[in-house]
């Protein structure tokens, strides 16, 4: 048996104590959002593909890092690490992205300004968007960028939702390439 097929097997067999079913045995039973709702599916896909099109990669998948941390979206998190090391980001930065504070000196004033914006946005229900935070946000980035970058946080946490109320399983990328 490969990794892979033993980590999908430990990933099928672990139940959920409440219910006695597997966890991919309940995502299985869960709405299938790009079956059930095509045209809503590909106007998300559209939607993302839009966002990105203006913004570096690296920083495209540090946001959508960040955001699925906070919504606790193992599944975005895990296709969205994968994404960031096929593009070449290092494991140190990938380690550093939760408490990318802390270790301000791994990321660019840049990238921490986009970084403390998605925090404020993804938690927006807790203090709103801080006029400080969007002054930083916009002094580094051109008006096009930060429409982008808005977008790009606004299709990250749409993602993490999709994920999370359809039951996603980490490790399960469905996209196709």
């Amino acid at each position: 048996m490969t990794t892979n097929t033993t980590a999908t097997a430990l990933i099928d067999n672990a139940v959920d104590a409440t219910s006695g079913i597997t966890e991919a045995e309940a995502a299985r039973s869960r709405l299938d959002f790009a079956k059930a709702a095509p045209k809503v599916f590909r106007a998300l896909v559209g939607f993302d593909a839009a966002a990105r099109s203006a913004l570096d990669p690296a920083l495209v998948e540090l946001i959508q890092i960040r955001a699925s941390h906070l919504n606790r979206c193992a599944y975005c998190l895990h296709m969205h690490t994968n994404d960031a090391r096929k593009a070449g980001e290092s494991e140190d930065r990938l380690h550093m992205v939760a408490v990318w504070r802390e270790a301000r000196h791994f990321f660019t004033p840049r990238e921490q300004a986009a970084l403390a914006l998605t925090e404020a946005v993804t938690l927006i229900a807790d203090a709103g968007v801080p006029e400080t935070l969007y002054a930083e946000a916009a002094a580094h980035f051109t008006e096009e960028e930060l429409g982008h970058v808005l977008a790009l946080i606004l299709a990250i946490n749409t993602w993490n939702r999709v994920a999370l109320a359809t039951g996603k399983v980490a490790g399960t990328d469905e996209r196709r390439r």
